[in-house]
């Protein structure tokens, strides 16, 4: 009998928000840090200073998310979402100064039953 595991490469999602906000007058600035924190709030982690990222187990799991932040939007400015399998995130090359560096990996998870 094979064990089928709830969680796989092809379902888990990381779900990426990658934004351009202006900041050019004190009411911009308060939407844009009102959005980082909200994003933040919700379990996203920055990746880079304008793409936050956050480990969900599923695409329905993953669906809840993008909704919290579509009614989070900020009035200005572009907000762009893309959703990753766990397979795909796993081919990210991500580049400093001394090399390739590890992107992060699956975030600790607390499951109930």
């Amino acid at each position: 009998m094979v064990k089928i595991s709830r969680y796989n490469q092809y379902k888990i999602m990381w779900t990426l928000v990658l934004f351009d906000l202006p900041t050019e007058t004190k009411l911009q600035r308060k939407a844009a840090a009102r959005f980082r924190k909200d994003l933040v709030a919700d379990g996203f982690s920055m990746f880079q200073f304008s793409i936050y990222i956050r480990h969900s187990p599923s695409r329905e799991n993953s669906d809840v998310h993008v909704k919290r932040v579509m009614r989070s939007l900020p009035n200005d400015g572009h907000v762009c979402i893309i959703r990753l399998t766990d397979k795909q995130f796993n081919d990210i090359l991500v580049f400093n100064q001394t090399g390739i560096i590890e992107p992060p990996r699956e975030s600790f998870q607390l499951e109930l039953f």
